[in-house]
């Protein structure tokens, strides 16, 4: 079968420019946060808008939870460790959500998640074409980075991403397994991403000024 590739940005330069447009968005709070916390955590769409507050562990920066097997590919537990920014934006918007068992309920209904079409609609909002990027494509912008640029070894930015792993003796993926070092790449990761994210905000200021 032919295999379609989700649209992404995987160029620095380029991802810097999306988070420094995030940070501006200025749609509904709640899609705000939660495209704000999606390049950092990077899983999949449907699991961020059904991420759930039980399955939240802030004191120990780490999300677990299960996906369903059609959804996942792997059907098993996956741990997400927590930077500091993450941990950081989860607080701040404890207050607005909290009455609802989803972290990212609809704007509608408490009682549903945010509609799979939020982050897209929102990413369009800001002028980003499907051709360009889409909510998946954060997962290829983090993986194509963090392996490329920041030099992490592709076993553990895999096993970080929940896809299917198998090491040397044909073991399946182990859930727990480079735990310490993924919870140093996740925060390595959503340091990188302030940096570059404010080194294009200067660069745009100094543009600006020059200008004028």
């Amino acid at each position: 079968p032919k295999v379609t590739h989700m649209a992404a940005l995987v160029a620095p330069k380029e991802f810097a420019m999306l988070l420094q447009d995030i940070e501006h968005y200025e749609g509904s709070v709640i899609t705000r946060y939660a495209l704000r916390i999606a390049p950092l955590v990077f899983v999949r769409p449907g699991e961020l808008r059904h991420a759930q507050w039980k399955d939240i562990d802030l004191e120990h920066a780490l999300w677990s939870y299960t996906p369903p097997k059609t959804k996942s590919k792997t059907g098993v537990q996956h741990i997400v460790p927590l930077s500091k920014q993450v941990v950081e934006a989860l607080i701040d918007l404890q207050p607005i959500t909290r009455c609802s068992e989803f972290v990212f309920p609809a704007i509608t209904t408490q009682l549903k998640p945010m509609s799979e079409n939020t982050i897209n609609q929102a990413l369009r909002r800001m002028g980003y074409t499907s051709e360009q990027v889409c909510g998946h494509g954060f997962r290829a912008s983090a993986r194509t980075i963090l392996e490329e640029v920041l030099g992490y070894p592709i076993e553990i930015i895999e096993q970080q991403l929940a896809h299917k792993v198998k090491d040397m003796h044909g073991r399946a993926y182990n859930r727990t397994k480079h735990l310490d070092k993924r919870r140093k790449m996740m925060q390595h990761w959503s340091d990188y991403c302030d940096e570059i994210k404010n080194n294009y905000s200067k660069s745009r200021e100094v543009k600006s000024r020059e200008i004028m």
